[in-house]
């Protein structure tokens, strides 16, 4: 057999290993049995909670909100952390002490650490994880805590909507990857556990609440704590919440190298548990978590095997293929369509992804957070 075609043969293994997890996973997820979830009326009380820092911009729609929120739920217990902001976010917080009770920090220490202060807190039988600036649906929590009727539910996660007042390709990129995590998550819970909660919306009972460091994501970590304590992590598809994407394309890289360095730091530190996890679920989050956070290396090994392919035949020809995609991929980035621009932009990310895998795997994370400007 020529090498050329064994190097071909092996970039188009490559390239559904970096599919896999998108379009493969799910169809695989369809041929599972199904576990439903068993849904009435929840006598118990529900506590929010979410950490501010610098949020100035964001705070009046998510207080207009919580009003409403409050409204409809006068028992609902409202907590929030301000993590040393520098802006007007403290003041602005401070002055709804009918609405909701503020916890300021003293230095910076981070969402996880604010996030287990109010958890320390909270009264509510189950508590409700949010951002400040994502804004719920008027009904969101009461529809949430009817799956709390099933007792083998530990915790639920609700839907994420992007809102995109002005479209860029960046935020035109999120929403499309998110629109597919979203179809694998309601997949996952139809058949059993979803593999991790996002921080935007999602619940736990509050007797299941952990203890971490400060240094992982507080999201996984809590939301997968339910799974391994043997109850079930659900996402319930008509539990809206809504959250404008990231529209500058230097922000979300940046966002991108810090998730995946936190998420490998967390995975880390979760791998004694996930290991005891039952066979399905380890299978999931392979297929979910691992396989998407090295995505860039098979997209990148698939480029080098077909470049390669292409030396078996010419080296200069295969020099100037690689020249002259370069170039193109800079022109149309820059001045091409969006139809060419929005591959080579999302490609950009998921490299973005796997540098901060990598940085994670040497021993790197992020404690803190800054709000995008773009939001």
């Amino acid at each position: 057999m020529q090498p050329s075609f064994i190097l071909i043969i092996l970039g188009m293994t490559c390239l559904l290993l970096f599919a896999y997890p998108y379009f493969i996973y799910p169809v695989i997820l369809k041929t599972l049995p199904i576990l439903p979830v068993r849904r009435g009326a929840f006598a118990g009380r529900a506590s929010l909670q979410f950490c501010v820092h610098n949020e100035e911009a964001a705070l009046p729609q998510k207080l207009a909100s919580l009003k409403r929120l409050k409204t409809t739920m006068p028992d609902l217990e409202i907590l929030v952390f301000d993590d040393s902001s520098t802006d007007a976010s403290a003041q602005i917080l401070s002055q709804e002490d009918g609405l909701l009770t503020l916890v300021r920090g003293v230095d910076r220490c981070g969402k996880a650490a604010g996030m287990k202060r109010l958890a320390a807190m909270a009264q509510g039988d189950i508590i409700v994880f949010t951002d400040a600036n994502v804004i719920f649906a008027d009904d969101a929590i009461q529809k949430l805590l009817t799956y709390y009727a099933d007792g083998n539910v530990g915790g639920v996660c609700g839907t994420l909507l992007y809102q995109d007042e002005s479209p860029s390709i960046t935020s035109e990129i999120s929403t499309s990857y998110w629109s597919l995590d979203e179809r694998a998550r309601s997949l996952e819970t139809a058949t059993g556990n979803v593999m991790g909660a996002d921080g935007s919306i999602f619940s736990i009972r509050r007797h299941l609440y952990p203890d971490f460091p400060d240094t992982v994501l507080d999201d996984l970590t809590v939301s997968m704590s339910v799974i391994f304590q043997g109850r079930r992590l659900i996402k319930a598809d008509d539990v809206i919440a809504y959250e404008r994407s990231v529209a500058v394309h230097d922000e979300e890289f940046r966002r991108k190298i810090r998730i995946g360095a936190r998420a490998y730091h967390t995975h880390s530190y979760l791998r004694p548990q996930l290991r005891q996890m039952q066979r399905i679920d380890r299978f999931k989050y392979a297929s979910r978590k691992q396989m998407r956070w090295f995505g860039g290396l098979f997209l990148g090994l698939a480029g080098l095997c077909f470049v390669g392919a292409i030396a078996g035949y010419s080296w200069i020809l295969a020099a100037g293929a690689l020249v002259v995609a370069g170039a193109a991929a800079i022109v149309l980035q820059r001045l091409g369509p969006a139809l060419m621009a929005k591959p080579i932009a999302a490609a950009t990310l998921i490299f973005a992804t796997l540098y901060g895998v990598i940085l994670g795997m040497t021993g790197r994370t992020f404690v803190t957070w800054a709000p995008a400007k773009s939001r």
